[in-house]
């Protein structure tokens, strides 16, 4: 049964750029049978919270604290240079006061993704860094989240700021600090002792998140009409100038490590919590910018993947 997980985890993780996709078709398609099981999404995303946290203990995030700089600037690209991007180029094409305005901006301000750890291992990044910055972010979402929709749209949407927090406190805050507890208690041992059965269960709930998401956003499809042919390809440079920000932002450290690290820590964010937060306080065309994100991110990360390697090949070639 061991070997059974670890093996379905592993597949998954392979094959995860098709698969979320995958899952928004069928949840578009099926929102019908599927749209009475969508109050199960947060518990289901507080799950995927927890299995994530499990892997992350206070040496980790004293490790990050020993680095207040690469921390600080890491989330001012993500929340602040980001938002304002997302803002300035939401305007430009559908007006400041556009749902999909506010939903371009939610995908730069919710928090870094856990999937970005996969992307940074595979890449040559540093994977503590990475996880700890997760769990930080994540933890300070309740405060983020809020205050950077407030800043930038306190005009134009009217949401209950109150409640969002209160969710975030339950979705992320909660399980995550069970998570690093039972790490501490278990001496990091935790992970690998139920990695077999909670990382398949944590990919199942994740597909479920964005299957049920999906759904509730389908009744509302048909308002789009022509806005996807520019949606499409706003969503997808706003993806690529997350990507790109976060590497060039950290050239002056001339780290490659950190770069790869950062990169990836700015272009991919918690997309189901997106959706949640876009489904949960806004109008639901607010969700299809981030519902887009999920669509691009994955393969983009892949593009990133591929153009890291040919720079650290170029860059080799060179030195040597």
């Amino acid at each position: 049964m061991r070997s059974f997980g670890l093996a379905f985890n592993a597949r998954f993780e392979q094959w995860m750029f098709l698969i979320i996709p995958g899952s928004l078709v069928l949840g578009f398609f099926f929102s019908g049978p599927l749209q009475r099981f969508v109050p199960a999404v947060p518990y289901l995303f507080a799950y995927v919270t927890l299995t994530m946290a499990i892997g992350c203990g206070l040496g980790q995030l004293r490790t990050v604290v020993r680095r207040p700089g690469v921390l600080v600037l890491t989330f001012l690209i993500a929340h602040v240079l980001s938002p304002l991007v997302a803002y300035g180029v939401g305007a430009l094409f559908f007006g400041p006061e556009s749902p999909y305005v506010v939903g371009m901006v939610l995908f730069t301000i919710i928090p870094l993704g856990v999937s970005t750890v996969l992307w940074v291992g595979l890449s040559g990044g540093s994977i503590p860094l990475m996880l700890a910055m997760v769990v930080i972010d994540s933890a300070l979402s309740p405060i983020v989240v809020p205050g950077g929709i407030r800043l930038l749209f306190h005009q134009a949407v009217k949401t209950d700021t109150g409640d969002m927090i209160r969710d975030l406190l339950l979705i992320i805050v909660v399980p995550t600090i069970i998570g690093v507890t039972l790490y501490e208690l278990s001496k990091g041992r935790i992970q690998n002792a139920v990695k077999p059965f909670a990382a398949p269960i944590s990919k199942l709930c994740f597909v479920a998140v964005v299957l049920l998401n999906a759904a509730a956003i389908a009744p509302y499809a048909e308002q789009l009409g022509g806005d996807l042919l520019r949606l499409v390809p706003l969503s997808l440079a706003m993806v690529g100038i997350c990507y790109a920000i976060g590497y060039f932002g950290t050239m002056p450290y001339r780290d490659r490590e950190l770069q790869i690290t950062v990169s990836y820590a700015t272009g991919m964010r918690n997309i189901s919590l997106g959706i949640v937060l876009a489904m949960g306080y806004f109008s639901p065309l607010t969700a299809v910018p981030v519902v887009l994100s999920i669509l691009i991110q994955q393969p983009l990360a892949t593009v990133h993947h591929y153009v890291l390697q040919k720079l650290h090949k170029t860059t080799a070639g060179v030195e040597g």
